[in-house]
């Protein structure tokens, strides 16, 4: 059985965010990964594209999330399923930015609105 402590954990910081990674194929050998979102107040994510489902479950704080032109409104405690391929933005409420945690099969590429490809470095 594979342990990761937190020390282990793998943090990713964007402009828009920090990325932990808690659990993937190069963090324990997971099929899965599992990651936690931290975004600051008023700060937003880039359009995008996953080609893969994912579960985000908000810890702390608020957030709207632009899903193939619908606008989701959470809370702490909410959790949204974003399936693939759909785009999406994901926004920070502006007073208290917010912590998630999400999971998705692990390996799934991000796309932008100009084509590029990428697989994130917290879900590898």
């Amino acid at each position: 059985m594979p342990y990761i402590s937190q020390a282990e954990t793998r943090r990713t910081e964007t402009p828009n965010a920090v990325m932990t990674t808690l659990a993937s194929p190069t963090l324990g050998g997971a099929g899965q990964a599992v990651w936690r979102v931290d975004m600051r107040a008023g700060a937003a994510g880039p359009p995008h594209a996953f080609d893969t489902e994912q579960i985000w479950t908000l810890l702390d704080g608020g957030a709207t999330i632009e899903l193939g032109g619908e606008t989701i409104a959470m809370a702490t405690g909410d959790t949204v399923v974003l399936p693939a391929d759909v785009p999406r933005r994901v926004v920070a409420d502006p007073a208290k930015g917010f912590a998630a945690i999400v999971t998705a099969p692990a390996g799934g590429c991000a796309s932008t609105p100009d084509g590029t490809r990428v697989v994130p470095a917290w879900i590898v």
